[in-house]
């Protein structure tokens, strides 16, 4: 039993990240219908990582700006927020969320919605 206890935050950690992979690939098997259906597609990486490649028809809004650029982005509609890793697009997420935005998604790294 005590090994157990030694390695629950490792096993948490992996657990987490298993998650995160999971949920992200779930948001990929989506985005034919997102796109179809008029989604908007926003990187959350800073102007510098953006300018350096991004998915075609994002549109870039860095994370420490989004809650002064809310009103660029429609409540009505799908939102797919993303980044380098999938933590700030997650980030992203729960911020959208708490503002009224129903319909976010979080297809983690930018890399997935290319």
């Amino acid at each position: 039993m005590r090994a157990i206890e030694q390695y629950w935050p490792l096993m948490a950690l992996i657990a987490w990240f298993g998650y995160k992979w999971w949920a992200a690939k779930q948001v990929v098997r989506m985005l034919p219908e997102l796109r179809q259906n008029g989604a908007v597609f926003v990187d959350v990486r800073s102007a510098a990582e953006f300018a350096s490649g991004h998915a075609p028809s994002s549109i870039n809004i860095p994370l420490n700006e989004l809650p002064s650029r809310l009103a660029e982005l429609p409540k009505d509609r799908d939102v797919v927020v993303f980044c380098a890793s999938g933590s700030r697009s997650g980030m992203a997420k729960m911020m959208l969320k708490a503002k009224g935005f129903h319909k976010v998604h979080n297809a983690g790294t930018w890399g997935n919605v290319c």
